[in-house]
């Protein structure tokens, strides 16, 4: 059998429920399935953001993900998809509406 590295085994995951059972963090399937796709991104944002980037050695980095992963999973626990606005969508304003006078569109 083959020892696969860290970055080998995150390559080969995609759902949430992977990750999280790959870095043995606890979870209510309940609330996977409300927010994946959201505690995925808030992990990814949660990574670009560390300081002074991840550390170099495995079992400190794969410790780090670990943390960074319960903490945007935890994100979900106590709030929910539209507080915490994860992605860009939530951002946008509303739209706004303008007023045209009728005779500027005319012309003369």
């Amino acid at each position: 059998m083959t020892k696969t590295t860290l970055d080998e085994d995150l390559a080969e995951l995609s759902a949430a429920e992977e990750f999280l059972e790959y870095f043995e963090v606890p979870y209510d399937l309940g609330v996977v399935q409300v927010s994946r796709l959201h505690i995925l991104q808030r992990f990814h944002d949660y990574i670009a953001h560390v300081p002074n980037g991840l550390p170099e050695a495995e079992p400190a980095r794969r410790e780090a993900y670990r943390r960074l992963l319960t903490r945007a999973y935890q994100d979900f626990v106590t709030s929910d998809a539209l507080t915490e606005k994860v992605f860009r969508v939530f951002h946008m304003n509303e739209p706004e509406t303008t007023f045209v006078l009728l005779d500027s569109l005319i012309h003369r």
